[in-house]
Formats: C-alpha cells, sequence, structure tokens
C-alpha cells in the first residue's frame, strides 16, 4: 500500500519547482556528500580501495537512516513522502513532453530542453539526433529512475530505496570512465550495475508488454548487447522496437564523437510525434507497473 500510494502521489504531483527552490531536493543532498567524498577521498595512489570504502559507507548510511526514519511517529507517512520523491515518473514525462514541445517550435528550442535530459553535446544535434536523445532518456529513466527504486522499494522498504538512490547518484557523478574516476569510481559503477540488472530486464518486459508487442522481445535480444551499458540497452531496445524507431549511434561528448552502434538499426528516424509516443509508453509502463503492485500486494 506505501509503494501503490508513493506512485500515486509521485503521478500526480511530480517535484514542485515552488518547493524545491526553498528545500533542496534529497538527490541533490545525496549529490553533496558524493560531491565532498570525491573532494576528499579521491586522492593518493589507492583510489580504488578509497571508492570501495566510501560506496560502502554511503550505502550503510542510507541504509541505516531508512531504518531511522521508518522508526519515527508517522513513520510510515515519512516513508510514502520520502518515496513518492525519491520517484520520478511524473518529472521525467514532463521534461521529455518538453523536448517534442520544443522541437515543433524550433530546432534551436528542441536542443535547449534536450539538453536539460542527457549527458552529450547538444549544439551541433538535428532533429532527429534531438528526438533520438529524448527517447534514449526516457527508456533509460524509466528503468533507474522509476522501475528500479520501486523494485526496491517493494522488496526493502525505505532503507532499500534510499540505498538504492545514493548508489544510482554515485554511478551519475564518478562513474564515468574518466582520468579522475577511473579508480575511484569503480565501485560505485558496477555496483549500480548490479543493483539495476533485474530492474533493466523488468522494464523492457514492461514496455513490451503494455504494448502487447511480444514480437519486439527479438529486438531486445538481438540489439540490447549494443549498448555500452549492460543494463541501459534493454528498455532502450525495447522502446525502439515498440515505436519503430533507430536509437543510440554517434554521438558528442566533449566535442568528441563516439561512433556507437544503432540500437534497431532498421528503424526510422525519430521526430517529435515519436517522442510523444514514448511518453504514452513511459504512462502504459507505469499503469502497468501499479497494477503489478496492486496483484502482488494482493497475493501476499
Amino acid at each position: 500500500m506505501s509503494l501503490i500510494l508513493a506512485m500515486l502521489l509521485d503521478a500526480a504531483l511530480g517535484e514542485p519547482k515552488w518547493l524545491y527552490d526553498r528545500v533542496p531536493h534529497p538527490a541533490v543532498l545525496m549529490g553533496r556528500v558524493i560531491a565532498w567524498s570525491d573532494k576528499r577521498f579521491n586522492t593518493g595512489p589507492s583510489r580504488q580501495v578509497a571508492g570501495v570504502a566510501v560506496i560502502a559507507v554511503l550505502v550503510i548510511g542510507a541504509w541505516w537512516l531508512g531504518h531511522f526514519l521508518r522508526s519515527l511517529p508517522f513513520g510510515q507517512l515519512i516513508e510514502i513522502v520520502l518515496a513518492a520523491i525519491l520517484l520520478a515518473q511524473r518529472s521525467l514525462v514532463d521534461h521529455v513532453a518538453d523536448v517534442a514541445k520544443g522541437l515543433r517550435i524550433s530546432l534551436a528550442e528542441g536542443r535547449k530542453m534536450v539538453a536539460r535530459i542527457v549527458g552529450r553535446d547538444t549544439s551541433a544535434m538535428d532533429d532527429a539526433a534531438v528526438a533520438r536523445g529524448a527517447i534514449e532518456s526516457a527508456a533509460e529513466n524509466l528503468s533507474d529512475g522509476v522501475i528500479a527504486p520501486a523494485f526496491w522499494f517493494f522488496l526493502l522498504g525505505l532503507p532499500g530505496i534510499l540505498a538504492y538512490k545514493i548508489i544510482n547518484t554515485a554511478d551519475s557523478m564518478i562513474g564515468y570512465k574518466t582520468p579522475r574516476h577511473q579508480e575511484f569510481g569503480w565501485a560505485a559503477a558496477r555496483l549500480d550495475d548490479l543493483v539495476n540488472w533485474v530492474p533493466a530486464r523488468l522494464t523492457a518486459v514492461l514496455i513490451i508488454v503494455s504494448h502487447w508487442r511480444f514480437d519486439v522481445w527479438d529486438i531486445v535480444i538481438k540489439d540490447s548487447g549494443l549498448h555500452r551499458s549492460p543494463n541501459a540497452g534493454w528498455p532502450e531496445a525495447a522502446m525502439a522496437g515498440v515505436l519503430g524507431v533507430s536509437l543510440s549511434g554517434p554521438r558528442s561528448y566533449d566535442g568528441t564523437v563516439r561512433q556507437e552502434p544503432f540500437v534497431h538499426e532498421a528503424g526510422r528516424a525519430p521526430g517529435p510525434d515519436d517522442i510523444d509516443a514514448a511518453v504514452s509508453a513511459l504512462w502504459r509502463a507505469w499503469v502497468l507497473t501499479l497494477l503489478l503492485v496492486i496483484g502482488l500486494g494482493w497475493v501476499i
């Protein structure tokens, strides 16, 4: 019931700007702790060991905090509200939909909107690249921003979702294979791969089943491994298949073009209408997840 209420609360309210203009989002607080840890401990010859120790302390701390908050008076209410805050369905939908709206106004506006949700260079993107970035972000963030947090909350309650979010946030900040984080971020990246292994594949199933497109599973099996991530390729390939578009492919980071293969190369180049279809896919998967949670709750 807590997860059901949290999902409904997130879907209804998302991330109110008036609130987070006044108080920091919990993910922002997590980011500050990780940034401080990076600055303080990412030094010396044993950076990989330091990175392992830091992520272990962060996860244990998040787990303990979850148990502490749940033990407080009105602990279940705190648990529901925090879970709703840490789920990202409504904010994801809004950000992805804004890209389609922007792209219909102008390419420059589309680039501006997609720059809010992707980490790649956007200045040289054409219409298809903007749409591709939005749809890829929709698929990947459905997995690690909605399904994975819900999955770990369902299994382990507030301690589980807090531990997951600190791992996922650490991966997004220090998990990149840059010279500075090659060793220090190794543990965060590997642990993120582990905790997202089941949710990523579950997300692909949810996308396929919610569209009743079981033929797309062949595309997922064939192309999911083409992605640079061991997990992100699953929801991305499923999304590409149900929409009939090609995703991934070459992209630029910090002025350097990476020649990555296309996922579902036979698909068409996407446009604003396909972004709208991706938004619809996000809601379809969300509804199916809610029904699944209700069903499992009824059985348990």
